[in-house]
């Protein structure tokens, strides 16, 4: 077994758009039938807040391979210094079940998330030429590698990245070691950074919702937290996409609330799958905003670790464990 940490994941290094494309396959894998994955549990106990979900997986293409992520949340760590996320990947021989890989660490989780970001969000934006700026919500670990990302994959297409927390956070210590060559400025309020903005990223642990405030009709919702909305501040939108409607509509998500009291269905939205394959003209309604909510599935996290599973093995990265 070969065990990676998230200094090994930082010398293997991040490919952008190797990992958007490796996502849009394995999307496309998935909505074919060819993984498995089945709705993930969540373990609860105490705190509401906190959970502790598994995330096992097999897929087939663009790497064979079966896994398990256990990912834990634990919002209140952040007020004792702690990571709000703590997570393992165990990946397994697709043919023989034996242990072959494990990667510690959440920086796996994060490079996954915003990696599945990136994969819709380019071809959402493609063919433009406007300069779009950004509002993002929620400067922790996942807001920072959204940045990375948007950098990596769209930096000739962002003008600017307006950013906000609830938190005091230091825009230059949060950025350390992101290579950033668009500009990154702090907002005084939500309202300052989404107001006007083309794109809106909401990745925050936020204890309740707060958004009020529908977007402008052409804006797109990359509504990465899950639960920062209003009901009434999505009552505009014109697409609703999801990973997997089964995994997304449950769990108090904002999903959830629009199918339980606003009525949507699930034959009202759109796939991540689907929307990466359609002519881009068939999935940005013209009548309101475009809201993504990704669940997260597990056929990325066991892709993405198995994408640098393969990279330390062949860069002689890693510990090998017997």
């Amino acid at each position: 077994m070969i065990y990676l940490n998230e200094h090994n994941l930082e010398q293997i290094g991040i490919d952008w758009p190797a990992l958007a494309s490796l996502i849009e396959e394995a999307a496309a894998a998935f909505a074919a039938g060819e993984c498995a994955q089945p709705i993930k549990p969540y373990l609860k106990y105490g705190d509401e807040r906190n959970r502790i979900i598994a995330m096992p997986a097999y897929v087939s293409r663009p790497v064979r391979a079966a896994g398990l992520k256990w990912i834990a949340s634990f919002p209140g760590n952040i007020d004792i210094g702690l990571p709000r996320a703590n997570s393992v990947t165990i990946l397994n021989d697709p043919d023989t079940g034996v242990p072959v890989a494990m990667v510690q660490g959440s920086l796996i989780s994060a490079i996954r998330t915003a990696a599945v970001s990136g994969a819709l969000l380019r071809k959402l934006v493609a063919g433009g030429e406007k300069p779009l700026r950004v509002a993002l919500i929620g400067m922790g670990p996942i807001g920072r590698m959204h940045v990375h990302m948007l950098n990596g994959l769209l930096g000739d297409r962002i003008s600017r990245i307006t950013a906000f927390d609830r938190r005091d956070v230091d825009v230059e210590e949060w950025l350390n070691g992101v290579p950033s060559v668009i500009p990154v400025e702090k907002a005084a309020s939500w309202q300052e950074a989404y107001r006007g903005a083309d794109v809106v990223f909401t990745c925050t642990a936020a204890p309740e919702r707060y958004i009020d405030e529908a977007a402008k009709p052409d804006a797109i919702l990359m509504h990465v937290s899950l639960r920062d909305y209003n009901l009434d501040a999505l009552g505009n939108v014109g697409t609703v996409i999801v990973d997997s409607w089964e995994e997304i509509c449950r769990a108090d998500t904002d999903t959830e609330r629009l199918h339980l009291y606003a009525g949507l269905q699930a034959e009202s939205t759109m796939t991540l799958a689907d929307a990466l394959a359609l002519p881009q003209e068939r999935v940005i309604r013209p009548e309101g905003p475009t809201l993504f909510t990704p669940m997260g599935l597990a056929v990325f996290d066991v892709a993405v670790a198995a994408h640098y599973a393969e990279a330390a093995k062949r860069l002689g990265v890693g510990l090998r464990l017997e």
